[in-house]
Order: C-alpha cells, then sequence, then structure tokens
C-alpha cells in the first residue's frame, strides 16, 4: 500500500494543471490515471482556443475565471514554454437574431471586464476577414481570445508537475474509493493508495469516481462532435477565430487557425453512439462542409487532411425519480466544483475548461491546502519547464548548430512537418509510449500524408527505446496495435 498527501484522479488538462499547482505546496503529490499516457481523453480533442470570457454565463464561476486566466496565459505560456497565438476572435452575425446574440455578449463581456471588445459592420469585418461571405452584416470583434495546442498545454503541465515532485501512476483505474478516518482508501488494479484528500479530475468519469463514496448529484451526459483539419498550406485561412453566430438556434460554425498553421472546422453537436465514441458521422462531417461554405465560401475544401470526432462532457443535476437518477431539463452553466469533506470533484469541466485549466488547478489545491492545514509552501517548486526543440521552428544556423551537438537532431524523420529523431527520442524520455504520444509531443505524423511515411520509422524508434516488440507497438493505447501477429499492417 502506497501512501500520499492528494491523490488526484485523472491526468488530463486538468488533473495535471491541478497536480503542478498542487506541488507549489509541501505535500506528497500522486496522480493516478486509468490510460498509458497524459492527455488521453477529453483533452486530446479540442478547438484549442483561449476564451475572453465574453460567452460565458455573466456572474458564474466559470466567467470569472475565464477572464483571470485569458489575462494571465501570455505569462503562464512562458513559464512552460508552450506556443500561445492570441490572434483575436470574431462572432459573425448573418441576420438580426444573430445580431441580437452579439449584442447581449458585448454587455456581458464588458460588464464581466473583458477589454478591447466592439461590433463591427460589415465593412470593418470583411477589411479583417475578406474571406467571409458578403452576405455578413455585423461582428463581435474580441481580441483577447488566442489558440494554444491543447496536447502541448496539457502534457507541459504534466511535465512540469512531474519534475516538481508528483508522482504519476499509468494503468492505474480507480475501482473502489472508500473513507477511512479522515482520509480515503483508492484501489487499482496494481494495487492500493492511501490519501488524506482526493482531487476528482477524471474527466467523463468524473461523476462515476464521485459517487464511489457519495450519492448521486451531478452526472454527464455527454453529445459527440465532429471536425475536420485542412492542410497547413491552404489559401484563404483566416487570421482570426471565427465563431458563427446562426440566425436560427443551433451550434454554428467554429473556424480556427492554429498554432501548428491549420485551420480546424467545428465541432457539430450531435448525440452519443457509445460509452466511448471517438467515431466521426459522415452527417456531421457533411454539415461541417456546408456551413463552412455559408460562412467561409472561398476557403478550399479539397484541403482536408484529416477528420475526428471528440465528446463533450455536458454536466446535469440530477434527482431521484422512480428508482432512477433523472437529469433536470437544463445543463449546467457553470464549472460544478464540489467539496465533500476531504473529496473535491470537477465534473462536466467543459468550454472554456482549456482556459481555465490553470486557474482551476490553482483553486483546487489551495482548497485542498486549506482542507489539510498547515501545510507550508514547496520552497524548490520550479514553475519553469521547456520545451522539446523543435527544428522546423529554427534558422538554420541553429539547425545545424543542434544537429552538431546531437546528430539525431540533423536526421529528419517526419518529412511533412520536418520533424527529427532527435524530437522523437526526446518524446519518449518524456513519456510517449504510444505512437500517439510522439504525435502529441512532436507533431510527427500530423502532416499532409497523416503519417503514410513515418509510421514504421516511429514504430521502429519506439520499439527499440522502450523494449517492445513491434506488435507490441500501438497507436493510440490497448486495442490499437499497428502490426498484427502474423506481421501485417
Amino acid at each position: 500500500m502506497e501512501h500520499t498527501d492528494i491523490a488526484v484522479i485523472g491526468a488530463g488538462v486538468l488533473g495535471c494543471f491541478a497536480a503542478r499547482a498542487l506541488t507549489a505546496y509541501d505535500l506528497h503529490v500522486t496522480v493516478l490515471e486509468a490510460r498509458e499516457d497524459a492527455c488521453t481523453g477529453i483533452t486530446r480533442a479540442n478547438t484549442g482556443i483561449v476564451y475572453t470570457g465574453c460567452d460565458t454565463a455573466p456572474g458564474t464561476l466559470k466567467t470569472e475565471l475565464c477572464v483571470r486566466a485569458n489575462r494571465e496565459f501570455d505569462a503562464l505560456c512562458r513559464e512552460l514554454d508552450v506556443r500561445f497565438s492570441r490572434c483575436g476572435s470574431l462572432m459573425l452575425a448573418f441576420g438580426a437574431r444573430a445580431e441580437g446574440v452579439l449584442r447581449r455578449k458585448l454587455a456581458a463581456g464588458r460588464a464581466a471586464g473583458v477589454p478591447g471588445l466592439r461590433l463591427l459592420d460589415r465593412a470593418e469585418t470583411l477589411a479583417l476577414e475578406p474571406g467571409v461571405s458578403g452576405r455578413v452584416t455585423m461582428s463581435l470583434y474580441a481580441p483577447g481570445t488566442g489558440t494554444v495546442n491543447p496536447w502541448e498545454l496539457g502534457l507541459a503541465a504534466f511535465e512540469n508537475a512531474r519534475r516538481n515532485g508528483a508522482r504519476f501512476r499509468f494503468g492505474e483505474e480507480v475501482t473502489r474509493m472508500t473513507r477511512r478516518g479522515r482520509g480515503f482508501v483508492l484501489e487499482t488494479p496494481k494495487g492500493e493508495y492511501t490519501a488524506r484528500c482526493v482531487v476528482n479530475c477524471a474527466g467523463l468519469n468524473a461523476a462515476a469516481v464521485r459517487e464511489l463514496t457519495e450519492l448521486p448529484s451531478v452526472r454527464i451526459f455527454p453529445t459527440a462532435g465532429d471536425y475536420l483539419v485542412l492542410d497547413d498550406t491552404v489559401s484563404g485561412a483566416p487570421r482570426h477565430v471565427l465563431f458563427h453566430e446562426p440566425e436560427e438556434k443551433g451550434k454554428g460554425l467554429t473556424l480556427v487557425p492554429t498554432v501548428d498553421g491549420n485551420v480546424l472546422l467545428g465541432p457539430t453537436e450531435r448525440p452519443r453512439e457509445s460509452a466511448a465514441d471517438w467515431a466521426t458521422a459522415q452527417s456531421g462531417l457533411t454539415e461541417l462542409r456546408a456551413l463552412c461554405a455559408e460562412v467561409v465560401p472561398a476557403l478550399p475544401l479539397d484541403a482536408v487532411i484529416r477528420s475526428f470526432s471528440a465528446l463533450r462532457p455536458n454536466p446535469f443535476y440530477v434527482h431521484a425519480a422512480a428508482g432512477q437518477w433523472v437529469p433536470e431539463d437544463r445543463s449546467i452553466s457553470s464549472f460544478t466544483l464540489l467539496e465533500e469533506d476531504g473529496l473535491y470533484s470537477m465534473i462536466g469541466i467543459k468550454t472554456p475548461g482549456l482556459t481555465c485549466a490553470h486557474v482551476l488547478g490553482q483553486r483546487l489545491a489551495a482548497m485542498a491546502a486549506e482542507h489539510l492545514g498547515g501545510v507550508g509552501p514547496n520552497r524548490s517548486f520550479d514553475p519553469v519547464r521547456r520545451a522539446i526543440p523543435a527544428v522546423h521552428a529554427m534558422d538554420e544556423a541553429s539547425r545545424r548548430a543542434l544537429a552538431a551537438r546531437c546528430g539525431d537532431y540533423g536526421e529528419i524523420v517526419c518529412h511533412c512537418r520536418d520533424v527529427t529523431r532527435g524530437e522523437v527520442l526526446e518524446a519518449i524520455r518524456r513519456g510517449a509510449v504510444t505512437l500517439d504520444g510522439i504525435k502529441r509531443r512532436t507533431g510527427a505524423g500530423m502532416g499532409r500524408c497523416q503519417g503514410a511515411r513515418c509510421l514504421m520509422p516511429l514504430l521502429q524508434t519506439l520499439a527499440e527505446e522502450t523494449g517492445l516488440r513491434a506488435e507490441e507497438v500501438t497507436k493510440d493505447g490497448a486495442g490499437s496495435a499497428v502490426v498484427q501477429q502474423d506481421g501485417t499492417l
């Protein structure tokens, strides 16, 4: 049995930031994650938008934290050496109903303290984004909106938390949790842990984890969504994040110029088909194409290089009725943070959860430290983390100098994204145990050919470095072997 002060359940972006914030205190922190790596759940499918707080419910904790988090994001990304583009956003209206929505968001944003918001007419909108349909009537300009790579941010928090002393235990799903005295006993397939306090950041499973010791209060009812990714060479790419506010009630379209140079379209919103529904739906992809043709008609959709799906963790209060737990009529509009005598549960943390992960982590850490009492600071805490050197972003002289110091940085493995063997090896050293783990840390396999040319070199390198046989290497965890037992792909 292993003892710890704080057990964090879940190593998504929120769990990693909670662990990072907790290591700023003089505490033993253990993170229990069911999967083989960090940031493999909701975090892996995300628009990467850093929101301002003008489009969340006024007066809520969500809006308060979003405004603060947005203000602190530049400093956070400098600390963690994460790319961040404060490109601004335009929320587009194409008629009277949408114009009314924009005016309400302007008023709410100003009341919340969001700086720089203003309404633009058609000419001003088209001057900023000439590719937008000429039918646009108005837009809400938010200069503080930004974009970040969600994997890059979450994995940076993971690395920094681990460097500051947090112990990460992968492949350890919490299957049982009981209260013992003033603490908890947690059981996983690999063993038992005792903890004085538990921070529940289990994503889609957060409600189920809480109900290991508590009666139901909030549950998650996920919906699925689809995305399209355009090549980084596409013409007419937007320079701002574009939000389409439709005339009829619905999801609308979001277009994101990513920090990697691609354009991201989506998400749609549709019912989830199964408990682990990460598959795209043709209806959703068709809807995205139709909306794009309506909003940014000149954007060439023949440049799509990838589609993927995401799950959205919608939280609802539930009540008992006829022997079942039934959701209320409307989903919860703010963040749900439940505190119950040493158990802190974040349930249904959706947009702008990525934006607020840092400040939510700090809030959780402060609450847990106060509960334990008498906890001092970790005087050796270092908030700074350095990223894997990205060769494609270097000038020629810097590339040559790095390759001279380490020859692996002179060998290109992924030609689409200009990723070297040195970057791949460093990704493995930092925790990548799957091909997607390498991809999320380096970008290898995310280019135009989507890994068609670099798959085998990456697989061979991962097998060599981890001691796995080729048939044991997976794309993204259990059940995703790339090479079959007979040697075929």
